[in-house]
């Protein structure tokens, strides 16, 4: 099997406040993000026996974006999306859905094993059955994979030790401003400002890298001994969601493909502005963007 690039948790329906349908979950934006420049991506979770479960797929197989999804006894996942007038998308989640119950099958075990890249969160690791499926694949990895932890805090699906278990077994945490601060009560870190708070998680978990996002206040990312700020760029933003993941997804191939940090930090920058100018968290980034990391 060919060296894979994974997002493994949720997949859902963004139900938009006009009524329209986005297919979702940060571990397929990721995915088909990082699928875009060229990597062999792939989404791993699970759908219903419905009618939205063959809309999933028939989404997927559109984006031509690989993908092992389960047929469990449990609904599609959706969740309610509104956006405030800046474009910030709120969440309702719907419970006890598919994506809930992610098994660990040997198919499942067989990509773990080649797996040069993985993105989990902890909102699918909400339910007993998924999160177990997820330590069993984070375990599974060869040694050098990139695991990446996009904390993804949603709602009141996440615990101090899911967070704790999650860092521990992540080598790159992706998390925004406001989650920081959210992290920083829970482990209680008072009096720490968000560039000291950020070196402690580094060097606490010894990660190899961290990335901060501050939406208009611009994006860090932190390696050993070193860090790189760069500004938002200006733009007419639709929505926002799927930004971070797309953010996510184009630093995870660019480094995949020997990009420098800073180069791959600049990349992740302007894909995710052009993202925001765009509905949905999957459109299809311009080719000038897939020709840096492709020509």
């Amino acid at each position: 099997m060919k060296k894979l690039v994974v997002g493994l948790g949720e997949i859902l329906w963004d139900i938009l406040p006009d009524g329209k349908k986005n297919l979702g979950g940060a571990p397929a934006n990721f995915a088909f993000h990082a699928s875009q420049f060229g990597l062999d991506s792939m989404a791993v979770s699970a759908i219903g026996n419905d009618s939205l479960a063959v809309e999933t797929q028939n989404a997927l197989n559109e984006k031509k974006l690989h993908c092992v999804m389960q047929r469990v006894d449990y609904p599609t996942g959706q969740v309610l999306v509104t956006l405030d007038k800046e474009g910030i998308p709120s969440y309702n989640i719907k419970e006890n859905v598919a994506w809930d119950n992610i098994q660990f099958t040997p198919e499942i075990e067989e990509i773990a094993r080649s797996c040069q890249a993985v993105c989990f969160g902890s909102l699918a690791q909400r339910s007993d059955v998924s999160r177990n499926t997820i330590k069993k694949f984070i375990e599974t990895t060869p040694d050098n994979c990139m695991r990446i932890f996009d904390i993804n805090l949603r709602q009141s699906f996440y615990t101090k030790d899911i967070i704790q278990q999650s860092m521990d077994m992540c080598n790159v945490l992706k998390i925004n401003d406001e989650e920081l601060v959210t992290i920083g009560r829970i482990f209680e870190y008072p009096g720490l400002d968000a560039e000291h708070k950020c070196w402690h998680l580094l060097e606490k978990y010894n990660l190899d890298t961290l990335i901060l996002t501050c939406g208009v206040n611009g994006s860090y990312v932190f390696t050993k001994g070193k860090s790189s700020f760069l500004t938002t760029p200006m733009v007419d933003v639709v929505d926002t969601v799927g930004a971070g993941d797309s953010f996510t997804g184009s630093f995870c191939a660019a480094r995949l493909k020997g990009m420098s940090v800073e180069d791959a930090h600049k990349l992740a920058v302007e894909v995710s502005a052009f993202v925001c100018t765009k509905n949905g968290a999957m459109p299809t980034l311009p080719s000038s963007f897939i020709d840096i990391l492709t020509s």
